[in-house]
Order: C-alpha cells, then structure tokens, then sequence
C-alpha cells in the first residue's frame, strides 16, 4: 500500500472524473471559443460573486498574472514572509512584474491589518511604490491555518484607505470555506482578484482559475498570452474542474478530519516538540534536536508512507482525495511504532 503524504498535488483523477474529461465538448480557447472552459470560468465567478474569470495551467501562473495586472516595475508588494507567492513561485515577482517584496513576519502565515499599514511606503521618490497586499488563505507554511474574515475586512480597509489592490492566493481557498462554513461570496466581495487552485485538495490533475472584474480579467487575459499560459483545447482539463466543484468540495472535510487523527497521533510522540494547529488538511510538526526530519521521513518511508521534511525539523503530512481512512488508521499504526 503507497500512502502518499508529501502533498494534495498528488492526487489522480478519480474514475467519474475522468469520464468526465473524455466526454467535454472543447474548442479554441485562445478564441474564447472553449465551451467548457467558459462553463468552468463562468461557474467559479458566479460562486464567488464576481464579475469574470480565467483558466490557467497553474496556481503559480494565476497568482503571477494577478500581480502583473496590479503592479507596475518598481513597485512593492507586501506580503507574508512564508508566503508562497514569496517563496516558492522562482523570484517570479521580480522577474516577472519587476516589483520587490515587503515580507511581514506572521501568524502562522497570517498577517494583520495593523501591520500592512505599518508596512506602506510613504509617497517618497526614494522609496518604492506600495500598490499590492497579498494574503494566502489557507497557509501552506502555516500548517493550513485559515484567516478570520473580520481581519480580511480590516486589511481591506487599510488597502481602501490608501489605495492599495488585495489578492488572495486561494490555493486552499475552498478548505477554509468548508472549515469555517463561509460563503465563498464572502470573499468575492472582499478581494480585487483571487486565484483557485483546482489540483490541490479538488483533485484535479492541473489547473487554477483567477477571478476578478471584467476589466481586470480582460488585461489578465494579455498578460497569460504573454506568459505562455494560452491553451488550446484545454477543455478536457477543465471538464475536471467542473466536475470538481460539483462533487469534490463538501468532502474536504474528510481530509480536515483525517489531519486531526494523524495530530493526535504525532502529539503523542516523544520525538515531537510542537505541532502546528491543524485546522484543515496540513499537519506540520517540528521535531525535538537530535531527531531531524527527514530522518523520521525515511523510517517511513520502507512502510510506504511517504511525508515530506520541509525543513531540518519539520516534518509536513498533506491530507488529501487519495488517503482513504484505512490509509490514516494503518499511519497512525506506523507512527505509534516509531
């Protein structure tokens, strides 16, 4: 039995989902003339109330498109210091928006209201310009922690009050939707622009949809083209998504579930120092000195578990589609005899 831990990447279209895919009417999209990609598009921008959306290949593109739209060269752009769009997306907002970055130090990926408008240049020519807050919701490095909507609104104040765009790196977005039973409107009304991963937790094979006003979609739509994200009959890839929102969102919380019992699990070890609280489906737990992560990873490993070491003392467990509960209940077996 592989049990495959190292990320909700991982995950294989599931039989009705491929028959889905087989069976998608496509066309042209760089025509606009893909009926299932417009069906896709047009689906997750009614959910979140806004007003377009546009399909691309991946979180990482979405995201950098969202930047390139609100920014311009020289710019800053303030963000978490584990953010992903900081950390893992290749430097790509100085290469490709030639902007730079103003990282906070936050909640477990979190950032406040009160320490984004700490963080705004003054308009001085020998400081860069601040146009752009980015927030990620959930975080990744931050164990899967979910940000409490009364501080989104806060920050949306601040950047309402100086003229500042706010994009969500929703990778997980619909995990914390689902954990904190909110309306994925809710955030429609909130943000300027917000980028779905839909090959994470919805367990497609590639894609991510960016949502925002028509306007903004319109020059996201330029900028894909000039990223190299404009795809043909790309239909069959978002027939997944399709299938995905209809049938894949109100089972995260299975996944959530399934973290709490491999939490309680590690806790229970004397080789753990701390875990991070586990409000979705990350477990990140950090290991006392003597033992470094990977080590426990390759103990595993001969058992069929695979977990990632993220850092020399941490050790991550990504909940997702593929782990079934005899995969959790055979882990927490593995581990009670480490």
């Amino acid at each position: 039995m592989k049990i495959d831990f190292r990320s909700d990447t991982v995950t294989k279209p599931t039989a009705a989902m491929l028959e889905a895919m087989m069976q998608a009417e496509v066309g042209d999209d760089v025509f606009g003339e893909d009926p299932s990609i417009n069906l896709l598009e047009s689906m997750v921008a009614e959910r979140f109330g806004m007003q377009a959306a546009i399909y691309c290949p991946s979180g990482t593109m979405s995201n950098q498109i969202a930047i390139r739209c609100h920014t311009q060269p020289g710019d800053e752009v303030i963000c978490a210091s584990n953010a992903h769009v900081y950390i893992y997306e290749g430097g790509g907002i100085a290469s490709n928006s030639g902007s730079q970055v103003r990282a906070i130090d936050g909640d477990n990926g979190r950032i406040n209201a009160s320490q984004v408008e700490t963080s705004i240049n003054p308009d001085d020519v020998h400081k860069a310009r601040t146009s752009l807050v980015c927030l990620e919701n959930t975080s990744n490095r931050g164990g899967g922690a979910c940000y409490d909507l009364e501080e989104i609104k806060k920050i949306r104040k601040v950047c309402t009050d100086y003229n500042l765009q706010l994009h969500l790196d929703g990778a997980r977005l619909f995990n914390a939707i689902v954990a904190k039973k909110e309306d994925p409107k809710q955030y429609g009304a909130i943000f300027d622009s917000i980028s779905i991963c839909l090959n994470k937790g919805l367990g497609c094979p590639i894609g991510s949809v960016l949502i925002g006003n028509k306007d903004f979609i319109k020059k996201a739509r330029r900028i894909r083209k000039v990223f190299g994200g404009g795809m043909r009959q790309a239909g069959f890839m978002a027939a997944a998504g399709v299938y995905a929102l209809q049938n894949h969102i109100d089972r995260l919380a299975q996944d959530h579930a399934h973290a709490k019992q491999i939490e309680a699990a590690l806790a229970k070890k004397d080789f753990v120092a701390s875990i991070l609280p586990v409000e979705t489906n990350i477990v990140i737990a950090t290991t006392k000195d003597g033992f470094p992560a990977k080590q426990i990873a390759e103990k595993l490993l001969p058992k069929g578990i695979q977990v990632m070491a993220i850092a020399e003392q941490q050790l991550r467990f990504v909940l997702h589609l593929d782990i079934s509960t005899a995969m959790v209940e055979e882990t927490i077996t593995q581990i009670s005899k480490l």
